[in-house]
């Protein structure tokens, strides 16, 4: 039984990770794109907090020699707590002031990101957000309707859910389709495919199609399979 259910979990993580590549693939993108990159960084995430640290420095690694990739880093946490850096092109102040974050008690502040990437996008373009959390603790129809008006602004939004909280894993879902963005796991027994789905995000906001493309040179046949659905 034990195996069975493995192998069934397996491959409804493939088909996630699939479905996540192909919405990745109908998203446009340009050279000079603007990154909004937010965290969740409440006390329930405190346990895995580093090893998503080291996975999200390696996604920004990935985007160092392209140059034109602009990034914010949002996270929230304790008692109403948001905050929202400058945009940086420079990747090490943006690791340095990642890796500076440290998580604290308090409830999810998602429509406070979802209405902040907004305003950021009516005063100039942000191409993508990538999200990493693990719960909701809000309206489900407030943040559908803040995803709803991004994705009439063609900002989409891609989630990776950190953990198995069935609530928030519905609530992650309508948020990203409602966005034109994807929902994936993230998986802590995968490091490998992690890395490569935030670097791919990252890299198609930087470069578009031809950047994507020599970066899944040599990668996971998820990403290859990206690479031939742009090329049609």
């Amino acid at each position: 039984m034990g195996d069975e259910h493995k192998s069934l979990s397996q491959r409804s993580s493939h088909r996630e990770i699939d479905q996540f590549l192909q919405q990745l693939a109908k998203t446009p993108a340009s050279g000079g794109g603007r990154l909004v990159f937010a965290l969740d960084a409440t006390a329930s995430r405190e346990p895995t907090w580093d090893h998503a640290c080291q996975l999200q420095s390696e996604m920004f690694e990935q985007t160092r020699n392209l140059g034109g990739l602009s990034v914010q880093l949002c996270y929230y946490r304790g008692y109403r707590e948001f905050h929202a850096t400058d945009w940086l092109c420079n990747t090490d102040r943006l690791m340095q002031q990642m890796n500076a974050v440290r998580c604290l008690g308090g409830h999810t502040q998602i429509a406070r990101l979802l209405t902040h990437v907004r305003q950021e996008t009516r005063l100039k373009k942000v191409q993508a957000v990538i999200f990493i959390g693990d719960c909701v603790e809000e309206s489900v129809d407030d943040l559908c309707a803040l995803a709803g008006e991004l994705g009439l602004l063609q900002v989409p939004v891609f989630i990776f859910h950190e953990g198995q909280e069935s609530t928030a894993a519905r609530a992650f879902k309508q948020i990203s389709q409602l966005s034109g963005g994807a929902c994936c796991q993230f998986d802590q027994q995968s490091p490998q495919l992690m890395r490569e789905l935030l670097g791919a995000v990252a890299v198609y906001a930087s470069g578009g199609h031809r950047a994507l493309e020599h970066f899944s040179q040599g990668k996971s046949a998820a990403l290859l399979r990206l690479t031939r659905q742009l090329r049609s």
